[in-house]
């Protein structure tokens, strides 16, 4: 087998099989494909396309490259979440702990921000003391003792992935909808889950711009999830604005706080209860295999809402009643955090300066565009252009305004936090181009815009 002639073949529209496609991988990890090669084949791949075998043959020998976590030992089911990517996107920090709280285990893997996205364990980072940086047996036991668990990716999980991800960064090769989903299911399915369910993006904000190819990513995740046995479902949401009112680490931990009080804009609940009800949906669904490990359990091909209304309820319980809040404290606790940002939210990193931005004429905000609000975020130092980059973990934007909402001329829209101003020209620029005003109230903004099995 030669490398030479599989590139060929994947340039000229060719099917490569789990052998070819092991050889390649497995070569580029021991150093015999180089990284030209590598490029060669990833920008055939690209452009070519993947047939469906060839994504799930692709994400197998990606997971199989490292370690697959055994939590066969646990009586809950394990059921992670994972989202695509947006701004203002704090939904995991909530979610992970409220339906632990429901009594399901939710380990996850989560990732940084990287240009105008936000990442989880940045802003978990952001409490004071909190470790995303854990062993595999710390990750385990952390999972059993609370319920959930948050770590970023090891060296040991999909190291191909880490590989080949790096490599595609600066080939031009990023936005291939196979690629990605070999990438996103190679770290998931290493968590041993029982179900997954995918918050595919859509919008300014997110990494699929228009439905079209959100509904193609969807479906190329749930069937790869569902290949493996994994009980996947992906529901595409909204991200044409920002998610909730703060954008940057610490200000969307405090916003996070509010939620699991009680205190929560109705686009980020209703994204948290959607989410949170079709796990809880999957946990009931695969329980059989959980109590008979081995137990195939069929793929979900229609739903029963009288019980996904249900689950909802019982999400909406736990927050009211501060049960999913104390679950918090425990999660938070656990993983070295201070807990006392709950009663303190000053202990988290502030700015030293903060500006306002004002509305430029009287009417109604027509939308916020979260692509303009992101780099906004990004370049006041909540991210990152560059892998390297260091996050300023107090920076931010705190959105006054959303759609929907009525302005005069002169109100603040918008607040910056931030301790360096050498991007604030061009900060204040994009939050002002973000901000769209009419003289009548846009449409009601619909959150969930679709359910993929």
């Amino acid at each position: 087998m030669r490398v030479y002639e599989l590139i060929k073949k994947k340039r000229d529209g060719g099917a490569l099989s789990r052998e070819e496609l092991r050889f390649l991988v497995g070569g580029y990890l021991s150093g015999e494909v180089p990284d030209y090669q590598m490029a060669a084949f990833l920008m055939a791949a690209f452009l070519r396309g993947l047939s469906r075998e060839e994504t799930v043959e692709l994400t197998e020998v990606m997971l199989r490259s490292g370690e697959v976590l055994d939590l066969t030992e646990m009586d809950a089911p394990r059921i992670d979440k994972h989202s695509t990517g947006g701004v203002g996107d704090k939904v995991s920090i909530v979610l992970a702990p409220l339906v632990a709280a429901a009594g399901v285990a939710v380990p996850m893997i989560s990732g940084r921000a990287l240009g105008h996205t936000g990442g989880t364990l940045d802003k978990l980072e952001s409490i004071p003391g909190f470790r995303t940086e854990m062993s595999i047996a710390d990750f385990r036991h952390a999972l059993w003792e609370t319920g959930v668990a948050i770590m970023g990716q090891t060296d040991d999980i999909a190291p191909a992935d880490r590989r080949l991800y790096a490599l595609r960064d600066v080939t031009a090769t990023v936005e291939s909808i196979p690629l990605i989903a070999s990438s996103i299911m190679s770290k998931k399915l290493a968590e041993g889950l029982n179900g997954l369910v995918l918050d595919v993006k859509t919008g300014s904000g997110a990494f699929m711009k228009t439905m079209e190819d959100a509904e193609a990513l969807a479906a190329v995740l749930a069937e790869t999830g569902n290949s493996f046995g994994v009980r996947t479902v992906a529901v595409i949401t909204d991200m044409d604005e920002p998610l909730g009112r703060t954008v940057g680490n610490s200000l969307e931990i405090k916003e996070c706080i509010n939620v699991l009080k009680g205190r929560a804009d109705e686009d980020i609940l209703d994204v948290i209860l959607t989410l949170g009800s079709w796990m809880l949906y999957i946990a009931d669904w695969v329980q059989r295999a959980v109590d008979e490990p081995g137990t195939e359990v069929p793929r979900i091909t229609s739903v029963d809402e009288a019980a996904l209304s249900e689950k909802r309820a019982e999400l909406k319980e736990l927050l009211e009643s501060g049960t999913a809040l104390e679950s918090f404290v425990d999660f938070v606790e656990r993983q070295g955090g201070n807990p006392e940002i709950i009663a303190n939210p000053g202990l988290l990193p502030g700015a030293s300066r903060m500006k306002q931005v004002h509305a430029p004429s009287d009417g109604y905000v027509q939308r916020v565009d979260a692509e303009k609000i992101g780099i906004a975020s990004m370049l006041l130092g909540a991210g990152r252009q560059r892998i390297e980059d260091r996050i300023d973990h107090g920076a931010g934007i705190m959105l006054n305004r959303k759609s929907g909402s009525a302005v005069r001329k002169g109100d603040p829209v918008a607040v910056l936090h931030y301790n360096d101003e050498g991007n604030l020209a061009e900060v204040l620029q994009l939050v002002n181009e973000a901000f769209v005003i009419g003289p009548e109230p846009p449409g009601p903004r619909k959150m969930i815009r679709k359910v993929v099995l």
